[in-house]
């Protein structure tokens, strides 16, 4: 989502009175790339682009193609193919073994259909949307947007093909897809890229101690909306925080009230006070979060639980499910940025719905381009030979 962020704020800093742009925009990968579908890059004429569709090997020949479009006006679907160990078109030996389809379309400020303005539109709706860039290999006929609650936008497809796709934009919010199909459109052959885009990961951060201001720096990195909270005002002063988005003092029996929780937020307590940590839990356990951090060891979340149970608090496994104590993914973490690491690499994971492991043990492609990762990691905990050679 930071791309995407620094897509939006570069398309509002030019001058298109001196300059011309265009937005390219992977929307097919068979095989392997370093990129999945829904890669963007928005490029201009001086040579200057923000984002990528690529780790840097294609980039190069893309801004050529693009300068074509920005001329013509007119939208095309270049095809890389990095199978060949030396590509003679790109003039280097990519080894990626994919091929890549990118669409590259104009961007004209005054045009309704502006790729980057629907773009805005979407991501600043707060809520999982599906867009459908419908394309031919020489042009794109237009694109649409289905809301969550069931709502259509239209921009430049007829009735008909609209109607036409319609059922995989609603399979794509069930299954989480991201694809490209082939449709009939009276006696053309289309393809429309079908993507689930989700709203950016907010994470609120329960305490504010000096192990959370890397948790928060991290967050920011990522491009995701930071909110720290606490009882205690001099814990959450902005030098301590510069570059979160909000700064909250509030008690803890008003949490539930004052602070939104939505399946869009990841909530980590941290406060190192047990009494504090206990009661935002109980507040927070029944909301809509799929992720509950806590940060101590695991008696200490155990306490909790059987305090709840004294209180006749029952917990579902869902709602167990969810909370990870102790916090964090096993990557040996000591110090605060170690942990930071540790706990921003869970929630993503989470998000992800990957489980952190080595990608090396991983059987299917790296990037899921065909439906809702499932897959659980085959977890390796690496003995020294010396303990190898006491189990023989």
């Amino acid at each position: 989502m930071k791309e995407q962020k620094n897509i939006l704020s570069a398309y509002d800093l030019i001058d298109f009175t001196q300059r011309k742009a265009a937005l390219a925009t992977v929307v097919r990968v068979r095989g392997s790339s370093y990129r999945s579908p829904g890669a963007r890059m928005l490029i201009t004429d001086d040579g200057k682009w923000v984002g990528s569709i690529s780790g840097g090997c294609l980039e190069g020949d893309a801004l050529r193609k693009a300068r074509q479009v920005m001329n013509s006006q007119k939208p095309t679907t270049i095809t890389y193919d990095t199978r060949e160990e030396s590509n003679q078109n790109l003039g280097i030996g990519l080894g990626c073994n994919g091929v890549i389809d990118v669409l590259i379309e104009p961007v004209d400020p005054d045009d309704d259909c502006n790729p980057v303005k629907i773009f805005e539109t979407i991501t600043a709706n707060q809520q999982p949307v599906v867009l459908a860039t419908i394309f031919s290999p020489d042009h794109a006929i237009g694109k649409v947007v289905l809301f969550e609650n069931g709502v259509m936008s239209n921009h430049g497809v007829t009735p008909e093909l609209e109607k036409t796709i319609k059922f995989d934009l609603e399979k794509a919010f069930e299954n989480e897809t991201c694809e490209t199909k082939a449709y009939q459109h009276g006696n053309d052959r289309v393809e429309a890229h079908i993507e689930l885009i989700q709203p950016v990961i907010r994470v609120i951060i329960f305490g504010g101690g000096f192990d959370a201001r890397p948790v928060s720096q991290l967050a920011k990195t990522l491009g995701w909306n930071v909110v720290v909270t606490d009882e205690c005002v001099a814990h959450i002063a902005p030098v301590f925080f510069p570059d979160a988005d909000k700064l909250s003092l509030c008690h803890r029996e008003f949490i539930d009230r004052e602070i939104n929780v939505d399946r869009y937020t990841a909530c980590i307590l941290m406060s190192h006070n047990y009494d504090y940590d206990r009661d935002v839990l109980k507040k927070i356990v029944f909301s809509e979060t799929p992720y509950i951090g806590i940060l101590g060891p695991r008696k200490r979340f155990e306490k909790m639980l059987g305090e709840f149970s004294r209180d006749r608090i029952q917990l579902t496994r869902a709602q167990l499910h969810k909370i990870h104590s102790p916090i964090g993914l096993d990557i040996g973490a000591e110090t605060p940025d170690e942990i930071a690491l540790s706990i921003i690499a869970e929630i993503q994971s989470k998000f992800a719905s990957r489980s952190g492991g080595f990608l090396k043990y991983r059987n299917g492609p790296i990037h899921q381009r065909d439906g809702k990762a499932e897959e659980v990691f085959k977890q390796v905990y690496l003995a020294d030979e010396s303990r190898k050679s006491a189990n023989i």
